[in-house]
């Protein structure tokens, strides 16, 4: 009989939350840099400026390196669910079966028959069709987030099914697919990874130029990548209050334990309206040992008014109250993030405006560059903690009020967890390596300026005659010693 707190239920949450965890180190930068992709191979081809074009054959070569860590990473986590959560996959098979199906053939595969044509089709089919192989990866791997996001946000809000003789049989699949809790997450998910997509490259376009190596070239890339953070991370952070609200209306024992909200009533019987901005939860997990608080901003944000009643953990049973730690600070983490984020696009715009985002205008600012080198890793982070305030504020249940998670585990002792915890954790930390190991090596050697345009002759040899006598082959366009 499996105990819900025991060593083995302990395990194979940790063990899943591993194998998550480093698979979304990789598939939301693949998505936010095949749009990034496509932006760049349609510049080269409606202004003929071949930096764009260098560009993106740079960047492309980052993009092969993490798709292929995000396919091996997510093989593994589909055998994780067989492996560790068995009664589960069991159980959501009618639904999550169809769903992860349609990830299968209309995404996945549909992004792998058009990513051999990107990678391998320059100089070999058109430029139009090209183009079109580039936005199909780009729009395929978004919909393979959608179906995946389609299938977690089901595990929220579980709409269209009922459960019946063990199974989740799919009364409705019109509610099932537009589930609540999807509505508001993939929007939230799918600009989290433009903004990551965007901050990699504008951190490793930052390096690049504090090391004044190709500085003209990554200037180029830097501005529009300033600019489009300056769009995209205030709708993020609107998007994130709008699942906020969403999440109190849907799953309040969540928003409770993100908020570290434990009473809903003052003792004069009063609305409790005040945010936490630091907590210290008790052991007990009913009570705050310590807290610095704002007066009527939780009701603000939850319920757009000063003196809304937002419902505490003190209004569900203690066995079905999340653990307050995880979310609450996770969720922290990633606000911050998102306003920091926030500020370096206007820190990149004001040097833009102000006709200093050039080569030399950045010299003069190495702390600009060094700070947006440190902003590329933290959207990991963000996405990261996200994605934990998600998944443990959800617990105990593994589909919310419905399967407790300890019912959804596989009947595995302790040796056997052991084994398969360190044996996902080896496979994990050598893709890490290995992914990096290639980064490392794309980044050493630094962007192709010599191979010809898609289009223009091979030259046979690094020289050629010339008029009777030799010249090296020069670039049609010398525009790389300019700054921009």
């Amino acid at each position: 009989m499996l105990v819900e707190n025991s060593l083995p239920i302990l395990l194979s949450r940790l063990d899943f939350a591993w194998i998550t965890s480093m698979h979304i180190l990789w598939t939301p930068l693949t998505i936010g840099v095949s749009w990034i992709l496509f932006g760049l191979e349609v510049a080269w081809l409606r202004s003929g400026d071949e930096r764009w074009y260098r560009l993106n054959r740079f960047f492309e070569k980052i993009f092969i390196v993490n798709f292929g860590a995000g396919v091996a990473t997510g093989v593994t986590m589909e055998m994780a669910f067989g492996i560790l959560y068995g009664p589960f996959s069991q159980a959501v098979g009618p639904f999550f079966g169809n769903i992860l199906g349609f990830e299968t053939i209309t995404a996945f595969m549909y992004e792998a028959g058009f990513i051999g044509l990107m990678v391998f089709g320059w100089n070999k089919i058109g430029k139009g069709m090209h183009l079109f192989s580039t936005f199909n990866v780009a729009f395929a791997s978004s919909l393979s987030a959608y179906w995946i996001l389609v299938a977690n946000g089901w595990m929220q809000t579980p709409d269209g099914i009922v459960l019946k003789d063990g199974l989740f049989q799919v009364t409705n699949w019109w509610s099932a697919i537009f589930n609540e809790s999807n509505n508001w997450g993939f929007p939230h998910m799918w600009v989290a990874t433009m903004i990551l997509g965007f901050f990699v490259l504008a951190g490793t376009s930052a390096w690049f130029i504090l090391k004044n190596r190709h500085a003209d070239l990554f200037v180029k890339m830097l501005k529009p990548a300033i600019l489009a953070l300056l769009i995209a991370t205030p709708i993020q952070i609107w998007l994130g209050d709008s699942l906020g609200v969403d999440v109190a209306h849907s799953e309040p024992t969540t928003l409770a334990a993100m908020e570290g909200h434990f009473h809903t009533y003052l003792p004069d019987g009063k609305p409790n309206t005040a945010w936490n901005l630091i907590a210290i939860p008790n052991a007990a997990n009913d009570a705050s040992l310590f807290s610095i608080r704002i007066p009527h901003v939780l009701s603000l944000l939850e319920t757009h008014t000063l003196n809304g009643v937002v419902p505490g953990l003190d209004q569900f049973p203690a066995k079905d109250r999340p653990d307050v730690w995880v979310p609450f600070y996770s969720f922290r983490i990633m606000v911050a993030i998102g306003f920091f984020l926030f500020f370096m696009a206007l820190w990149g715009t004001m040097l833009i405006l102000r006709g200093q985002l050039t080569v030399a205008g950045l010299r003069k600012r190495p702390w600009f560059l060094r700070t947006m080198v440190f902003s590329a890793f933290l959207p990991y982070l963000a996405i990261w903690t996200g994605w934990w305030t998600r998944e443990v504020g959800r617990q105990p249940w593994v589909v919310y009020n419905l399967m407790r998670t300890y019912e959804g585990t596989s009947h595995m002792g302790l040796g056997q967890e052991i084994v398969w915890f360190l044996g996902y954790g080896v496979f994990e930390l050598t893709v890490w390596a290995g992914a990096w190991y290639f980064f490392s090596r794309v980044i050493r050697k630094g962007p192709d300026l010599e191979s010809p345009l898609p289009g223009e002759p091979e030259q046979d040899s690094d020289q050629e005659h010339a008029g009777g006598g030799l010249a090296k082959p020069t670039f049609a366009k010398p525009t790389f010693g300019k700054s921009h």
